[in-house]
């Protein structure tokens, strides 16, 4: 019975490793969309952000499943419980590439940003993915130390997303409101991507040692 139940632990923490694989995938594909002015290719993003909401939804019913049949306690209960909240952040960070893909979608055919903001943003992308493998490697392996350098990562994110704030109030913008709006947007949704990261390597942390990482002493 105990064996059983560890495989479902495991099974519950592919999931989330998978769902950080297609956010990372999600990303990549709704920036290139962006950059390129590929419709077909935003969407496609908006499409496959049901198979993460699909998975979020199954980590879900396996966890309640666990709960109700193994009635866990101590560590086992953390485990199961986290997974839950994780699988929560996890699937925001999906919703969050998927609204780069529509804002895509929205300026096609022209391209979502100008000239002058291209490299930030594939910057913000790289950084974005880099979180997201790096996220589903602390959960496969369970590692608190690599969480804990998760929150040191998305710095990069807040500085590249004040990068482009510093952009758009600088006298040479020529580009008007509309683009100076998409820009802040999207700048934001890939700071939140890189918050939740931040939030499910909190939970790595607290499910590894039984305190959150601002608590430890």
């Amino acid at each position: 019975m105990r064996d059983a139940f560890h495989e479902d632990l495991d099974k519950i923490s592919d999931d989330l490793v998978e769902m950080t694989r297609l956010v990372g995938i999600a990303m990549t594909r709704a920036t290139d969309a962006l950059l390129q002015a590929d419709l077909s290719l935003a969407e496609s993003v908006i499409a496959a952000d049901d198979d993460i909401d699909q998975l979020r939804r199954q980590v879900d019913d396996h966890a309640i499943d666990l709960l109700a049949r193994q009635q866990p306690v101590a560590t086992d209960l953390r485990m199961v419980v986290t997974a839950m909240h994780m699988a929560s952040d996890i699937e925001r960070m999906g919703d969050l590439a998927r609204h780069i893909a529509k804002v895509a979608r929205m300026r096609y055919p022209e391209h979502g940003v100008p000239d002058e903001l291209r490299e930030v943003i594939t910057d913000m992308e790289r950084t974005a993915a880099h979180l997201a493998a790096k996220t589903g490697e602390a959960i496969a392996h369970k590692d608190a130390l690599a969480a804990v350098e998760i929150e040191k990562d998305d710095d990069a994110l807040d500085q590249l997303h004040r990068k482009v704030f510093a952009t758009l109030v600088d006298h040479s913008w020529a580009h008007g409101t509309e683009a100076a709006v998409d820009a802040t947007l999207i700048s934001r949704y890939y700071e939140r991507f890189g918050d939740h990261a931040v939030a499910v390597a909190a939970r790595i942390v607290y499910l590894v040692t039984g305190r959150y990482a601002d608590q430890q002493s």
